[in-house]
């Protein structure tokens, strides 16, 4: 995803340094937020495995730690672009923590979803450009707002798989707020917005192709939003719906190969 926005916005290759950042920091990200998620109301794969193997957890963790902070300070002089992102990645697993003021951060109505999707367009969308120094442009604005919304999008099937989870912990947010009716009208009007963005990226001399190509995964988070209503199995969601994040930065990388 980070070469996708280096090559589409600048036709060049995402920094080292910001990759192994991004990288470790990952690592370490993914590895707290499951160590802490403890069980599921619906059998599931991954926190039965999670569970089983929360020192493999734990020694991931600390070694994306060390990484993210190595790494960090090869770009040190962007620390506070960098911090922002770091900060709103914890706000996402911080309700797991058993300190009660954090444990007060599940009340935040539209917290879960909204960190999780805005996390992953900034660091994947927006820190290249500020990392690189590039002057912001309204193109980049479209560009960041086509990829947050069909994240959010795909965040939205999850948070309707793991609504149940969510009430039973107390956490808040859009999808154990809304009725059925609501879910499905806030998952449309994202990929509405999603398409329009992305279309409008047409008018800054971006070719038809890669406008094509941009859609493709909204189109298939569209066409999967029922069958994701009934299959709430692992593989189906940690490779297939995950899988779509990225899915236009493989097919750029084929196409131009």
């Amino acid at each position: 995803m980070l070469y996708q926005t280096d090559w589409l916005l600048f036709r060049s290759t995402p920094s080292f340094n910001l990759s192994c950042f991004v990288f470790f920091s990952t690592v370490c990200s993914y590895n707290f937020h499951w160590y802490l998620t403890p069980y599921s109301v619906k059998f599931s794969q991954r926190i039965h495995w999670a569970q089983q193997h929360k020192g493999l957890h734990l020694i991931l963790y600390f070694l994306g730690l060390a990484g993210s902070i190595v790494f960090f300070f090869t770009i040190k002089e962007h620390w506070l672009a960098l911090s922002f992102a770091a900060f709103v990645t914890f706000l996402y697993s911080a309700p797991k923590l058993p300190q009660h003021f954090f444990r007060e951060l599940k009340k935040i109505a539209v917290g879960k979803t909204i960190f999780l999707a805005f996390v992953w367009m900034y660091v994947t969308a927006v820190l290249p450009v500020l990392v690189a120094n590039k002057p912001w442009t309204t193109a980049y604005t479209l560009f960041a707002i086509s990829r947050f919304t069909l994240i959010y999008a795909i965040c939205i099937l999850f948070d309707y798989r793991d609504r149940e989870d969510d009430k039973q912990e107390g956490i808040r947010s859009m999808i154990t707020y809304l009725n059925e009716r609501g879910i499905n009208t806030l998952f449309a009007i994202s990929l509405i917005l999603f398409g329009l963005s992305t279309f409008a990226l047409a008018a800054y001399n971006y070719d038809v192709y890669l406008i094509i190509i941009l859609l493709i995964p909204g189109i298939i988070t569209a066409l999967l939003r029922g069958y994701s209503k009934k299959n709430f199995s692992d593989y189906f969601y940690y490779f297939i719906l995950d899988g779509l994040m990225m899915l236009s930065a493989l097919l750029m990388l084929f196409f131009e190969i």
